[in-house]
Parts: structure tokens; sequence; C-alpha cells
């Protein structure tokens, strides 16, 4: 798979690459490839639910290519990208799928002097990647077991066209050495490969501490997060940048970045007073930047809270706690923290805020376990956890709120609490226990409305000293999560009622009658209180005739969904009586006329006259039923529209009567399954038709499931969907 995606960059010229697998039984993306950026860019994007707006997801559910063709339409179409990633590149999303199954997606950016849109080639090799990688996913579920999806996501590293001779990169280094001005070199993770003397003495640092190292975190009045913020610019447009740091008691430095695939080569240029800031790269958007007060264009100010070198006396002024991938430092660990701001207010219930938190913050913020437990009636109840085995997590689980540890003692004093070493953990609770060789611990209280709603524990592998803007960052996260994990408390209590009623309202069972074969499938809608006024039923009305009935009560709360009930208990004693198609709707417009219900309601009613083998049908404004002959052809019936029921007290129904032939299937379905925004519901009436006909699913709970599959993912349905499929069994040889 790495070779298929080096191949895929190099034949497109694209310069980040992402791949996406499908986790088998968890609906749930999971990166598993990057090329082009670091980890810790991508790290917002490790876990994907499959209905999540987010353009791989898209393409993976849509199977088909998504394009977006710069900033503007990036931040439009899926702000949270534009937020995290707010640059200019153009991005493209592919499924990886063959004809049966579809296996993920793989996501390509560009930098804007990509062509406006994907040409025809283009559109070929990533074909041809889709069917490569499929047969290799392929060949890898057959084996006995199959191999395990990665644990992480796996850096493929760009390699340049030929190794450089030996000779010729000694006579490189000399060349460095040479100049006058300083440069050096930054691979793609932001870490130093190459500094040459001169740029060692004008950051006012030994080479050897910088080797291997991210300048913000190691020279201190590098370390503010627009510094940061143009290496990630650079990385993700390939575009050149530059700034200048404007230093109290030192000359000014001009710093100008130039990427590739590989890295990025940075010369670092003293300025004299009064110079302009144009003599490099910057031409044109986001080339520069302004920061600090009395900056001139393109020129940024050291913050005073940074000492300069010159300030400091010290040879190698290096920070005391060197960072490691994916800790929380400067620009990066901002961009996530609203990234995972954002993703919470999208949250509905407890098990989405969980996956959430423990999906975002482990590859995010650095921690190498996290545990998130929710106070319940008095006790700490573990709901999510990363990093832990489940036999260490359990003893935690049910702890007291009054009990003596760390994690219930926070939510009493409402204080966060760090631990930097296993020693500090020791001294303040002798008894706590110890996962592994963990060294550093944060104890964060979730306080919601001055209530607590739980705690945060996060471990670290290593010590660490949780400076004060680490310590601010985290408690602004804890803050983030409490908040909606108390919106997700309240969503899921009203989600369990409101599905009780539902399930109430709704027919317990489909009872199997002779002489016809049945399925039924209802889904809420992905917004509101997941509960709707669609309905449907299935009523033996004589010995020799069953009536079906399905319908859709104007919105999708509690006052429809109660109207719901009392239409269908009316269409149920209609039909038990023995009155017509017609006569059922024209009598039930009559109740809802005298309850004055203020809603409108559509109705189908179908009548199956198992004796004569005739079918009759009438309908109250409702989407019209589908019907597969025999011969496997499907047709959508035309049956006379009458008025919605609620309208007008005295109004007739008109019924349509036709053969009802062995083999046949009727599809009864609201306006849920075909109506979506921008598509001509007339259109998707007759694609229905032909997934009907096409399919060649013998049962009927299949051919339900076929049926509705794609509007299966809640988040992007906007209405209730119910369907009743009806056949009358072929007949026996």
């Amino acid at each position: 798979m790495a070779a298929v995606l080096t191949g895929l960059m190099r034949d497109t010229e694209a310069s980040v690459g992402l791949v996406y697998l499908l986790v088998p039984g968890d609906r749930m993306l999971r990166l598993v490839l990057i090329s082009g950026v670091s980890r810790e860019i991508a790290a917002p994007w490790v876990r994907i639910p499959a209905d999540a707006p987010i353009p791989v997801a898209d393409a993976v559910r849509d199977r088909r290519v998504i394009w977006l063709g710069g900033r503007e339409e990036i931040a439009h179409r899926y702000p949270k990208i534009g937020m995290v990633v707010p640059y200019d590149f153009m991005l493209a999303a592919a499924p990886i799928a063959d004809a049966t199954t579809v296996w993920g997606g793989v996501v390509l950016l560009w930098p804007v002097s990509h062509p406006p849109v994907l040409d025809a080639r283009e559109h070929r090799i990533l074909d041809a990647h889709s069917r490569r990688s499929s047969g290799l996913l392929r060949r890898a579920a057959d084996q006995d077991p199959p191999p395990p999806h990665p644990a992480e996501p796996l850096v493929v590293h760009p390699t340049r066209p030929s190794d450089p001779d030996p000779a010729e990169a000694t006579a490189a280094l000399d060349l460095a050495e040479r100049l006058p001005m300083g440069c050096c070199a930054l691979d793609l993770d932001g870490r130093i490969t190459f500094i040459n003397t001169a740029a060692a003495e004008l950051v006012n640092a030994g080479a050897a501490a910088l080797l291997g190292r991210r300048p913000w975190e190691v020279v201190l009045w590098l370390n503010d997060p627009a510094f940061e913020d143009r290496y990630r610019a650079a990385v993700v447009t390939r575009r050149p940048t530059s700034f200048t740091v404007v230093r109290r008691s030192a000359p000014s430095l001009l710093f100008e970045l130039y990427p590739d695939a590989t890295g990025i080569s940075v010369l670092i240029i003293p300025k004299t007073e009064g110079a302009v800031s144009d003599a490099g790269p910057a031409a044109g958007p986001g080339s520069g930047f302004v920061a600090g007060s009395g900056a001139g264009a393109d020129e940024a100010s050291a913050p005073d809270a940074a000492p300069s070198a010159d300030d400091e006396q010290a040879p190698t002024p290096v920070s005391a706690a060197p960072a490691r991938p994916g800790e929380p430092f400067g620009v990066t660990a901002l961009y996530q923290l609203m990234h995972l701001a954002a993703s919470l207010t999208e949250a509905a219930g407890v098990r989405d805020v969980v996956e959430l938190v423990a999906d975002q913050i482990v590859p995010a913020f650095g921690p190498d376990g996290l545990v998130l437990m929710s106070a319940d009636e008095g006790r700490l109840r573990v709901i999510g956890h990363r990093g832990y085995s489940e036999e260490f997590v359990e003893r935690f689980d049910g702890k007291p709120l009054t009990a003596p540890v760390a994690d219930a003692q926070v939510l009493s004093t409402g204080v966060p609490v760090f631990f930097p070493t296993y020693e500090d953990l020791h001294r303040a609770h002798p008894h706590a226990p110890r996962y592994k060789d963990r060294n550093a611990w944060a104890f964060l209280p979730l306080i919601a409305s001055g209530r607590p709603v739980g705690s945060l524990v996060l471990s670290y592998g290593r010590p660490r000293p949780f400076p004060s803007a680490e310590r601010a960052l985290l408690t602004s996260l804890a803050g983030l999560i409490a908040q909606a994990l108390a919106r997700a408390r309240l969503y899921d209590s009203e989600h369990s009622l409101a599905r009780s009623l539902q399930t109430a309202l709704l027919p317990h069972g489909l009872t199997p009658l002779p002489g016809i074969d049945v399925a039924a499938r209802y889904l809420p809608a992905g917004q509101g209180m997941d509960i709707g006024g669609d309905f449907y039923d299935l009523i033996r009305a004589t010995p020799t005739s069953v009536v079906a009935v399905i319908g859709d009560v104007q919105g999708h709360n509690t006052t429809a969904a109660a109207l719901m009930g009392q239409v269908r208990t009316a269409v149920h004693a209609h039909a038990a009586a023995g009155a017509s198609p017609g006569d059922i709707l024209a009598r039930t417009n009559r109740l809802l006329d005298d309850l004055d219900a203020d809603r409108f309601t559509s109705c189908l009613v179908a009548e199956f006259d198992l004796g004569r083998h005739r079918l009759r049908l009438a309908s109250a404004g409702h989407p019209p039923p589908l019907l597969r002959r025999p011969d496997g052809s499907a047709e959508i019936l035309e049956v006379p529209a009458g008025l919605l029921l609620g309208i007008a007290p005295d109004v007739t129904y008109d019924t349509r009567e036709l053969p009802w032939d062995a083999g046949s299937v009727l599809a009864l379905y609201t306006d849920g399954l075909v109506e979506a925004p921008g598509l001509d519901i007339g259109t998707s009436m007759a694609d229905l038709a032909e997934r009907l006909a096409v399919s060649r699913a013998a049962e009927l709970d299949r051919l339900a499931d076929e049926l509705t599959l794609h509007v299966k993912h809640g988040a992007h349905r906007m209405d209730d969907v119910a369907l009743l499929l009806v056949r009358r069994p072929p007949a026996q040889a």
C-alpha cells in the first residue's frame, strides 16, 4: 500500500497523500498511511466517523471523487478543515473500492499552482490506484486470519529521484559552511537535520543543541505560535514563505523557508536597521506576517515574555523541557484544540463525545494514556479509555466521589492537579496504582454550569513539567469536554424517552400472514429528537384480505409522534372493520378534522385481496408506490393523489385496482427515502425503482437493506424514513 501511495503521488505530482481504511464493524475510517506531512499536522483526522462531514468520508460514502479547488471552497464546504489548516491548497478525496466492497479512501493535496480541476489523466490514475489498492486489500482480507490494522499511521517518507554522490554531498556541506548567511534544513516534522556554523551563531545556540530538534522548542525567542505557523504553511502549501524576528538587543533576522517534498531549506539573514523585508520570496499571499506591536510589513517582534539570546547572556538558550511528537506546544496544539471544540459541538450522545475525546486527544495532544469518567449517582464511572488495559481501568470504575483519590478529589475542589513525575504522585497518593512505566499525570475536573460531570485523567510515559501554557491549554480542553458531556447526557435522556415513545407507537413486529411476505424499516431523522411522524402497519382485514398502510405526519417531534399514534389507530380500526382503501382515508380525515390537529398527514393504503389476487390502492397526497413485477421490471404506480389528511373535512379518495401476480413486490415508502437537497424527487423515485428492479436479493429483509443503504447514515438524514415491502410469494411448481 505504501508503494502504491508513493506511485500515486509521483504520477499526480501531489504534495501530500493520506490513506484511510474502514474499520470492520466500527463505521470508522482510520488513517493508516501518511506522506508529505507530519503526524502532528494529520493528528486531528487519525480516526474519522464514516458519516462525518469530511471530504474522505463523503468520497467513501458516495463512491465518488471530491474536489476542492482552494481555501475559499474548503472553508465554505468543510469549515472545520479550513479552521485547522487555514492555508491555500487544493484537495481531492477518492474512494478505494471494487465492485462489491468499499475499503476506504485516499486524500491528495496539491499547491494552488495545480490547475483548477482534475483532468482526465488524473481521474484515470485515481481509478488505477483504487483498483490496485483494492486488490491488495482483498488478498489481505482473504488471509486466515487477516492481518490487523496498524495501531498508528505509518509515515511514508518521500525519496529524492536519486541518492546524491558522497563527494557531491561533502562539497555541498563545505559550500554551506562557507556562506556568510545562515542556512539549515528541516524535515517534514520540523526537526533540524542540518545547520551551518553561521546559522548557529546567528541564533546564538550550539549546533549540537539544535540538531534533531524543532527550532521553536529550543530557541526561546522563537517559541511563538506565529513562527511555527509559517513552518506549517510551508509544509502544507509547498510555497516559499518568510518572516522576520525583531529582537530587542540583537540584530533582526530574516527567515526564508523553501519547501519541497522532503523538507524545508531555511536561509537566515541578519537585517540592518531600516532594511525592507521583501528581499526574500515574499511575493503574494501567505509570504509573511506581522506579529507584535511596532513591527513593519512581514516582520514579527519576539514577545517580551521570551527573552532574546543576548538578554539571557547564555551560549545555548535551550528550553527546559524538550518536546516530542504530539506534545502540545505552539500553534499546532491551538489548531487541534479548535478542531476538537468544533467536533464536540457536533457530538450528540455520550458515546459520540467519548469517541471524539479518546480518538483525538491521544494522537493530537501527546498523552500515552487517557481515562474519561462521568459522575453518576455519587460515583465515578469509566466511560472511555485509551492506552490502558481493561483489567487496570476496571479497578477505578465505581469509585465514590468522596474517595481519597486524585480523580475524585479534583471534582470536589474543581481545581486541576498535575504530577510532573512519579515521585510527585507517590508523595501525594502513596497507594495510587501505576500503569506500566507512566511518569507524569494530569487530573482534570469536568465541571459544567458549576456542576461536576466527570473527570479526565491523562498519563505520560516520560516526566513532564507541565508549564503554565500547557496547563492552561489542558484546563480549556477539560472545559470543552465537560460542556459537551453535559449536553450529551441530556440528549441521551431525551433520546431514550423518544425512542421508547416511538417503539410504543409503531408495530412491535409484523406478524407473518398466509399468502404474503413482508419486511419493514424505520430510520429516524439524523437531527432533532430522533422521533417522527412516519408510520406503517399491516392489518388482517378479513379472512381473505390484508391491508398495508404507510403515512407521514408533518414534523418529527413528540407532537408529530402523538398525532401519528392517533392516525395509525384510526386507520387500523377502519381497516379491521372492512372499509375500502378510499373509505379508510375519508374516515380518518374526518377524525383529524374533529381533532383540529393543525398538522397535515400523507397516507397510502393498499388492500391485498388474497382470494381474487387483486390489489386496490388509495392515496392522500403520499409518494406513489413502486411495483416490481414477476419478470423483474419495476414501475412507479400512478395512484389518484387525493388531498392530504387534515386539510378539509369532506374529502373523497379514489381507488385504483390492478392485478396482484405471484412473485410481485409492492414497495411503500415515505418521502425521506427519496428526498434530498438539490435532487429532483421524480429522478430519485426513478432511481429507487431501478434499484428495486436490479436487486437480486432473495429475501425481503435483504432487499429492504439495499433500498435504504443510501440513507443509513443518520448525521446526513434530514427526515424520517419508513419502508414497507409486501410480496406475493412465487407460485409453487
